[in-house]
């Protein structure tokens, strides 16, 4: 992945009465004088404090946290209907950075961190994770050749029969084949035998050519967003009306090819997720217990009262990154920000997780321990819309700015 953090000046929970965060943060804008822009750069959405408590020795951060819905700047109500990545001075921005004859990645990275337009998430995409040079001149040529590489690929390593596999090849694929029926069970367009035929192809595929690794169950989850985001250029409308009678079969083999790349490229930065015992994910739901107990005391409290290990549910967060937590249509919304963060994801995973567990603060200090259990494992996220995902990423992004000068409280 593209090394570079992002600097999204434009998803903030705010005060009115007092600036949220700490003096080196302030957003950024093109255009310094554009009133209109300024007004845009406050909190997106509005709704209820997660109602935390934190410890005495966060108070002015516990100030900030607990503002209320009539706290929020007024015009923070636009992002409900999620007009955050489709506004019209957004799309002038996203088209003026990605005509240039060499895209300049940290800008756009710091306009996708809010969210993309959704018809121009399939070259942004490309662009961030790698794939697709910056330079405009070079792209047409790399993504031929990057395509036509993945069909030698799969020609070489699918395309075969299994006498010529071994038997840890033959059980992978095997595997692969039962978890492919599996994914994202809620959304009938990835039951369709194509799709499932694609899916397979590009997962078997990954795992040969990074014997590190190998496949493992919740990586099929992973190539679903890339999957909706390079279908949506060939395809119109909702995705519930999609027909795969209406793609060539080079448009089949293309989409594939973008797939497979970008999930090799996503995957580079975190490789020890998921080799032998997942070590990275294991350091990930470490650092999130120890965030969750510096910035919610009580519920951190609650939980160990209970017995209830975070490994316990916080595990298929970070394994899946969540896609199995939220509504789908609200997936590519979020890895926009994924693909912003580049290199530094991991580490804002921790962030995002433990906004998203706080959201439900109270309700879990009331629960005990099989209740929480079942809660967690079905968490009421059917409803959610734009603005709950964005308030989500508001406070993560909040947190990381409080933390990220006194690192020592994940260190471990």
């Amino acid at each position: 992945m593209l090394k570079g953090r992002s600097f999204p000046g434009k998803v903030l929970l705010t005060r009115r009465s007092e600036p949220l965060s700490p003096p080196d943060y302030s957003p950024r804008f093109e255009n310094e004088n554009d009133e209109d822009e300024r007004k845009e750069g406050s909190q997106e959405g509005e709704g209820q404090s997660p109602g935390n408590s934190f410890d005495n020795a966060g108070a002015k951060k516990s100030n900030l946290l607990s503002a209320s819905s009539s706290n929020l700047l007024p015009d923070a109500q636009g992002l409900v209907s999620g007009a955050r990545a489709t506004d019209s001075a957004r799309i002038a921005k996203f088209t003026t950075e990605l005509s240039r004859p060499a895209v300049i990645l940290d800008k756009l990275r710091e306009l996708s961190w809010s969210g993309v337009p959704p018809y121009m998430r399939p070259n942004v995409w490309r662009l961030l994770l790698g794939y697709a040079p910056p330079n405009k001149d070079r792209r047409e040529g790399v993504l031929t050749r990057k395509r036509l590489e993945y069909v030698e690929c799969v020609s070489q390593y699918y395309d075969i029969a299994d006498s010529e596999r071994s038997d840890e090849e033959i059980t992978m694929l095997r595997q692969i084949a039962v978890d492919c029926p599996r994914t994202v069970p809620d959304v009938t367009f990835f039951q369709n035998p194509q799709i499932q035929k694609s899916l397979e192809r590009i997962l078997y595929t990954w795992a040969i050519r990074h014997p590190a690794s190998g496949y493992v169950q919740g990586i099929n989850d992973l190539v679903t967003p890339f999957l909706v985001v390079f279908l949506s250029e060939h395809l119109e409308g909702n995705m519930d009306t999609w027909s795969m009678d209406n793609l060539s079969a080079q448009d089949i083999s293309n989409i594939e090819a973008d797939c497979y790349w970008c999930l090799s490229k996503f995957l580079d930065g975190m490789q020890d997720h998921y080799t032998f015992a997942q070590p990275g994910i294991q350091r990930l739901v470490f650092r999130l217990k120890e965030l969750v107990r510096r910035i919610d005391e009580p519920v951190s409290k609650h939980i160990e009262e209970q017995g209830l290990e975070f490994l316990q549910f916080a595990f298929r967060w970070f394994n899946c990154l969540l896609i199995r937590e939220i509504p789908f249509h609200l997936v590519t919304r979020l890895w926009d920000t994924y693909l912003a963060e580049g290199d530094y994801l991991p580490d804002f995973l921790v962030y995002i997780s433990a906004s998203f567990l706080l959201t439900w603060s109270d309700k879990l200090q009331k629960l005990d321990f099989q209740e929480m259990v079942m809660f967690l494992q079905h968490l009421p996220t059917r409803t959610w819309a734009h603005h709950e995902l964005e308030m989500v990423l508001s406070r993560a992004y909040m947190w990381h700015t409080m933390f990220k000068s006194s690192p020592s409280h994940l260190a471990g």
